[in-house]
C-alpha cells in the first residue's frame, strides 16, 4: 500500500519537473536562460520557436507520465532526454546553467529518480 502510494506521488513529481519547465520556463519564456541555452547551441535564427516545440514536447512527456501508457517505455526515453540534454549542456553551454557543471549531477539524480519510479517501485505496485 505505501508503495502504491510512493508511486502515485512520484509520478505526479516527475509529471510536474517535465510540466514546469516546458510550460513555464519554455513556452511563456518566464526563464529567459533556456531561449539562451538553445539559441547558443542550435543558432539564434529558430531560438524562439525551437524553445517553444522542445517545451511542447515536454509538456507532452507531462501527459504521457500521467497517461500511464508504455510507462517502461516512456521511462526510458525521459532517463535518455535528460541525459542527452544535460550532456550538451554540460559541454556546450555551463555558463548558462542554474548550478552551472553541477546541473549534471541534479540531472543524473532526476534520471535515478525515474527509474526508481519505474523499474523498481512499479515493480511493488498492484496494477
Amino acid at each position: 500500500m505505501a508503495n502504491n502510494r510512493l508511486y502515485t506521488l512520484l509520478t505526479y513529481c516527475i509529471a510536474m519537473v517535465w510540466m514546469a519547465n516546458g510550460l513555464f520556463c519554455k513556452v511563456l519564456n518566464l526563464v529567459p536562460r533556456h531561449e539562451q541555452i538553445v539559441a547558443r547551441i542550435l543558432g539564434e535564427a529558430y531560438a524562439r520557436p525551437l524553445t517553444l516545440a522542445i517545451g511542447l514536447a515536454e509538456i507532452g512527456m507531462a501527459i504521457w507520465v500521467l497517461s500511464r501508457i508504455k510507462p517502461r517505455l516512456n521511462a526510458v526515453l525521459q532517463m535518455a532526454v535528460v541525459a542527452t540534454m544535460n550532456t550538451l549542456e554540460f559541454f556546450m553551454v555551463p555558463d548558462l546553467l542554474l548550478w552551472g557543471k553541477l546541473n549534471a549531477f541534479f540531472a543524473f539524480l532526476f534520471v535515478l529518480l525515474i527509474y526508481y519510479h519505474e523499474f523498481h517501485l512499479r515493480a511493488f505496485k498492484k496494477l
